[in-house]
């Protein structure tokens, strides 16, 4: 019985194996890319407009004046 068991889950195992997804396709690496660097423009956008240039200078500021 134990072995009829064993033998059953080694081949559900195998076939789970055979499904499992071994890597992105070259399509998938593409739309990955511009992904990334459509939220790379993005965040230079947000990153250099000036609110933000100017939170950041604040805080730089602020950090070298500290005193210890």
């Amino acid at each position: 019985m134990m072995r009829k068991i064993r033998n059953w889950m080694r081949s559900v195992a195998g076939v789970v194996r055979s499904r499992a997804d071994s890597g992105m396709t070259t399509s998938e690496y593409a739309v990955g890319t511009i992904a990334a660097c459509a939220f790379a423009a993005v965040l230079y956008k947000v990153v250099t407009s000036p609110a933000v240039m100017a939170q950041l200078q604040s805080l730089l500021k602020g950090a070298l004046d500290a005193k210890f």
